[in-house]
């Protein structure tokens, strides 16, 4: 399938819900009757049921909390609860991290570089994310071709991260935003 769009549903084992721009054939849907909890998808996003979505929101409250009380909140058992976690986890869907800020921990310099880039943007994007200090990388529209944020223990250390970014043949300029403090980072989007 390539990039294409298509119509495909489930109902009681029939085409009749449609399901459109998912990435779905139809052998992915050739004998089931219920859609799957939670579905990677090669064209499209991951899909939630209200379940999962409910499982997501109570961790982005608390990566911690107890699988038990989760289940409690969204009617699930516990090991309903473990399952649906494993699932989210092993799909990319979420990841349960301890978020930090690198200010506190000894990491002084944090910055946003914009890159005008030439060529493929994906081929570009892969050799930065290749960049041990780079945390992120997004393709954007607009002035810059790609954004990567960057967390360095100093100027010094920019300067050499700069200097690894400019040295990619297709890198044709960059601007850094540097960080001075931290205002707002947060994590609660929820799951719409």
């Amino acid at each position: 399938m390539s990039g294409e769009t298509d119509n495909m549903s489930l109902q009681d084992g029939n085409m009749s819900e449609t399901w459109v721009g998912y990435g779905l054939d139809e052998g992915d849907v050739t004998g089931m009757t219920t859609p799957p909890k939670v579905r990677t998808t090669r064209n499209g996003p991951v899909i939630l049921d209200d379940i999962s979505k409910q499982i997501v929101e109570q961790l982005q409250t608390d990566g911690r909390k107890p699988y038990a009380a989760i289940g409690k909140a969204v009617g699930l058992s516990e090991a309903a609860v473990r399952q649906r976690v494993q699932r989210l986890l092993d799909s990319g869907v979420m990841q349960i991290v301890a978020v930090t800020d690198p200010l506190t921990l000894g990491f002084p310099r944090q910055a946003m570089i914009g890159i005008k880039c030439e060529g493929d943007l994906e081929l570009v994007a892969d050799e930065l994310s290749s960049i041990e200090e780079v945390d992120y990388v997004v393709l954007t529209a607009g002035s810059v071709d790609i954004m990567v944020e960057v967390v360095c223990e100093g100027d010094r250390h920019l300067l050499e991260i700069l200097g690894k970014i400019r040295a990619i043949p297709a890198v044709r300029a960059t601007e850094t935003f540097v960080y001075l403090k931290l205002h707002k980072q947060t994590y609660s989007w929820g799951t719409r």
